[in-house]
């Protein structure tokens, strides 16, 4: 049988590893063309190759506007749409209050803020109509970290931005939704939080364990797909209860 997104295009920035390799992975398999971004070159080439003949790399900061620029030429020049986008890249160049650099600060948001803004606002053109917007969020942003004060912050504003957004997409045609992992086992996790991780999300998440990538990408699937056609301005939470309860 044909997949959920049958000869859809997807676009994934900061598709070269972790959830966003995930959901690269399950549109692919779902019958989906899919354009993954990445930052570093060796890294994409290694997930598109992982990914198979459905996937394409282009290499993109989200931050840099002309990059951008240049990943929406290449999908109009190879696909001449967009049908899914998901505004999945960012990081967090973070610290307590008191350590806070102006540096990281400006990254941060210059990522996740000014990067998700642009992914989007940039796609538009493209989009067809009923397109699905998914725009990566996190827990953080309800339940914050002291340590992430500044990617809480960061995810908030993403989630006001997606309200407006969505406020907005009548006259457009397209489903715009956040969704909100709690912790996940991806390769950038585990090495910043080190071994007490698993102790951490033991104690925190209602379910007692951390996400898989994979369940994530499921997630990202329904949002992605017709199962959520009437869908649109929300907040999906997929933390194992970590921000509900």
């Amino acid at each position: 049988m044909p997949g959920v997104l049958q000869d859809k295009v997807a676009v994934i920035t900061g598709g070269s590893s972790g959830i966003g390799l995930a959901m690269a992975h399950r549109f692919a398999a779902e019958g989906a063309r899919v354009f993954v971004t990445g930052r570093d070159a060796a890294r994409l080439d290694a997930a598109v190759a992982e990914i198979g003949d459905a996937a394409t790399g282009v290499r993109a900061d989200v931050a840099d506007p002309a990059a951008l620029d240049a990943l929406y030429e290449r999908v109009r020049a190879e696909a001449g749409r967009v049908d899914v986008l998901v505004a999945n890249a960012g990081l967090a160049a973070d610290a307590p209050l008191g350590e806070h650099t102006e540096e990281g600060v400006d990254l941060t948001l210059a990522v996740n803020v000014k990067g998700t803004l642009f992914t989007v606002q940039k796609a538009l053109p493209l989009l067809s109509a009923g397109a699905s917007i998914i725009v990566i969020g996190s827990s953080n942003s309800t339940r914050p970290n002291p340590l992430l004060a500044v990617y809480s912050a960061s995810k908030a504003a993403v989630r006001n931005l997606v309200r407006n957004w969505a406020a907005q997409s009548k006259d457009r045609q397209f489903r715009i939704n956040v969704l909100s992992p709690g912790p996940t086992r991806t390769p950038g996790l585990m090495s910043a939080g080190g071994p007490m991780i698993e102790q951490y999300v033991r104690e925190q998440v209602p379910l007692g364990r951390m996400a898989e990538p994979e369940e994530i990408a499921s997630a990202a699937l329904f949002l992605a797909s017709d199962a959520s056609s009437f869908v649109t301005g929300v907040e999906l939470f997929a933390d194992g209860g970590q921000a509900q309860v």
